[in-house]
């Protein structure tokens, strides 16, 4: 009897210096919070390299048809030129991921549809067809018997942790811009002789 006693009493007492034992319990807690911490740490970063490629992305597309908008007539090159100097914006993130369409809308005065008058495309992005409405005009641009200068830009964001998301995710933006100099941007510019003028 004395014999099972004192075996309980050693078990209580032994369970009282475990349980009164804090030795491992930073070790414990830091095993704990370090893979959350981990997680809220990269997760921060990636969603704000995200944020960072969108407003790049934004500013692509008010650039490229800021800088059409500009001109009274543009050629392939010049459009050529436009789009390398706007995938630039995209550094320090990769421009291989960029699309682009830069088209010249004109606001039919009856319907008020906008209708493509030229459209090109760049990094295996589709072109608009000539006389295809895009419906997407804000109702405050449908001004009868004008022109905008769309631009619309695509990229895939690739997370830096790209077991994440392989895919990546695709942004895209578009704007709108009035020619300046002129009614409308001619393209292509002429070989010779004065501008036509401007389509409807």
């Amino acid at each position: 009897m004395k014999s099972i006693r004192k075996t309980w009493y050693r078990a209580r007492l032994a369970i009282t210096a475990l349980a009164n034992d804090g030795r491992g319990v930073a070790a414990i807690e830091f095993a704990m919070i370090v893979p959350i911490m981990l997680v809220l740490f990269f997760g921060t970063v990636e969603f704000s390299s995200g944020v960072a490629a969108d407003r790049k992305v934004t500013l692509m597309a008010r650039t490229f048809s800021d800088l059409v908008s500009q001109n009274f007539s543009v050629s392939t090159v010049q459009l050529q030129n436009f789009y390398n100097a706007d995938v630039a914006i995209m550094t320090p993130y990769s421009s291989t991921p960029t699309t682009a369409v830069i088209s010249e809308l004109y606001i039919d005065p009856t319907t008020l549809n906008a209708k493509v008058e030229w459209s090109l495309a760049y990094n295996g992005a589709a072109a608009h067809t000539a006389g295809t409405v895009i419906a997407s005009v804000p109702g405050t641009l449908a001004v009868p018997d004008t022109y905008l200068i769309y631009s619309e830009i695509g990229y895939t964001y690739t997370p830096a942790v790209g077991f994440v998301m392989k895919s990546g995710i695709n942004l895209r933006d578009v704007a709108y811009t009035r020619p300046r100099q002129s009614k409308c941007v001619i393209y292509p510019t002429p070989a010779s002789g004065p501008l036509p003028n401007c389509p409807q």
